[in-house]
């Protein structure tokens, strides 16, 4: 490390930065820029940024020599978030201290010590910056922990505009949010107003006090549900305080989560109604024309017609196949693994299944003496049928699919990339959200339910593996998915 961070890096890195943000741009692709530049102007070899949820973390930007942690899940046994909102805001983290499965990555990969701070939003936590350094001399970084708590504002800036960010697209900003507390008087007008309050309604106890609550309270004794001018629900509980005064405590807690969910559930049954709509009456349609022009029909047109039902009821297949999958995604992703497996030969033989018109496209680049792979040796084909899938539906039909292997000290690698529509840098992330569109209404091109990157997504990681998704130089989408050595 040197002796004082490069300020003149960390001025020029900036103003390219405020430049992107005037021109428009934001979410990740400035979260993203703007690691690199601290990169730069501290000396370190690597940055990340993981962002909490209320799920847990997930690191959604990356550089230099951690680059490899792009959309690594955070688990909650990890304890990042408690850890950070103890003590001091930046501190230094040796690798020692790190979970064993974390610290035996770092170390096999040269990586020693990090400089970590917390990102905050009115003393609520949002996510963890990371600096890197290498493996060696022991860490004297005090200029480069007030580089670092400059730069966690800044990123607290992007979340407090909230454009493109959070990353994972949940609605949520927050890991933990506490009930929110009122107290009314006997007009109804507010007294208390706690900061739970202010973070669930986005009203501040300035706006509130002495005004009416800003929606309405059942009778005491009862709980109802109210849906905010912004759009999150809450439920509501009001009771009366002792005394002759008539003041009333009233309770609220977001449950916008639920509200989703339910949400959800239409739309599945929407979309899923809508995608079994086609195959299903394109199988119809065929077997009905061989049943009653068996005859009259040559060779030609029977096989054709054959043909036709056989790959609509793999697409049927595949649909359903997402759909069952789809049943536990409120189950947590436990690294359940069944042991070690050749990754190349599962993945030559998820090729060989897959529909003719798909096959045609694969070039397939696998190189000799892969490690063993530690998980369950069925996971590549349901991955790569769904990944290669995807790829073709949103590429040309006479471009390739290309299939690439790759092994690092502690992980095995293999992509999927297209020249296809590609992927804006801001949508990484919300790709993998359930149901989730990158067009919508009737500008939608391509068919789908928004299952599919989900569902993979889930699989991966329980085989303690993960996928991330970016842009193809020259145009196009990679999808990276990294599973664990054997």
């Amino acid at each position: 490390m040197a002796a004082r961070p490069d300020y003149d890096s960390l001025i020029a890195g900036h103003t390219v930065v405020i430049d992107m943000i005037n021109a428009g741009e934001w979410g990740l692709p400035v979260l993203g820029r703007l690691l690199e530049v601290l990169q730069v102007s501290t000396d370190a070899i690597g940055t990340a940024f993981v962002e909490y949820g209320p799920q847990g973390g997930r690191t959604v930007a990356a550089t230099g020599a951690v680059a490899w942690a792009r959309g690594r899940p955070v688990p909650p046994s990890e304890a990042h978030p408690t850890v950070l909102m103890a003590g001091e805001r930046v501190r230094l983290v040796p690798v020692g201290s790190l979970p064993a499965d974390l610290a035996a990555e770092f170390t096999g990969r040269g990586l020693g010590p990090m400089l970590v701070t917390r990102v905050e939003i009115g003393g609520l936590l949002v996510g963890s910056l990371h600096t890197v350094y290498p493996a060696g001399p022991e860490l004297r970084a005090t200029d480069h922990e007030r580089i670092l708590a400059y730069f966690a504002a800044c990123i607290a800036h992007l979340y407090g505009d909230q454009n493109g960010l959070p990353a994972q697209g949940d609605g949520r900003l927050l890991a933990a949010l506490t009930e929110g507390l009122a107290v009314v008087d006997s007009s109804g007008l507010v007294q208390l107003w706690n900061p739970a309050a202010t973070t669930i309604t986005g009203r501040t106890a300035a706006e509130v006090l002495q005004q009416p609550l800003p929606f309405a309270p059942p009778a005491p004794g009862e709980v109802a549900d109210q849906q905010l001018p912004n759009g999150n629900w809450i439920t509501v509980t009001t009771n009366r305080l002792p005394g002759p005064d008539g003041r009333r405590i009233v309770s609220f807690r977001d449950i916008t989560e639920q509200y989703l969910r339910a949400h959800d559930r239409d739309l599945f049954l929407a979309m899923t109604s809508h995608e079994l709509r086609t195959p299903v009456t394109v199988i119809k349609g065929y077997a009905d024309t061989l049943t009653r022009h068996w005859d009259s029909l040559d060779e030609t047109e029977r096989r054709r017609a054959a043909e036709v039902i056989g790959q609509r009821a793999g697409e049927l297949a595949r649909l359903v196949d997402r759909l069952l999958a789809s049943t536990d995604a409120a189950e947590p992703a436990t690294g359940a693994v069944a042991g070690s497996y050749d990754l190349a030969a599962a993945l030559r033989t998820a090729v060989d299944e897959l529909p003719a018109d798909l096959r045609e496209r694969i070039a397939l680049e696998l190189p000799p003496g892969l490690p063993p792979v530690l998980g369950d040796p069925g996971t590549p084909a349901t991955v790569l049928t769904e990944l290669v899938t995807n790829a073709a539906k949103y590429s040309a039909w006479d471009t390739p699919v290309r299939i690439r292997a790759a092994a690092d000290e502690r992980t095995v690698t293999f992509t999927v990339a297209d020249r296809g529509v590609g992927i804006r840098p801001e949508h990484v992330e919300r790709a993998f959200d359930r149901f989730w569109q990158g067009e919508s209404g009737d500008r939608r091109r391509f068919p789908g339910t928004g299952l599919g990157l989900y569902l993979v997504r889930r699989i991966v990681e329980r085989q303690n593996g993960w996928i991330c998704l970016r842009p193809r130089p020259g145009g196009g989408t990679v999808a990276e998915v990294r599973l664990p050595s054997g």
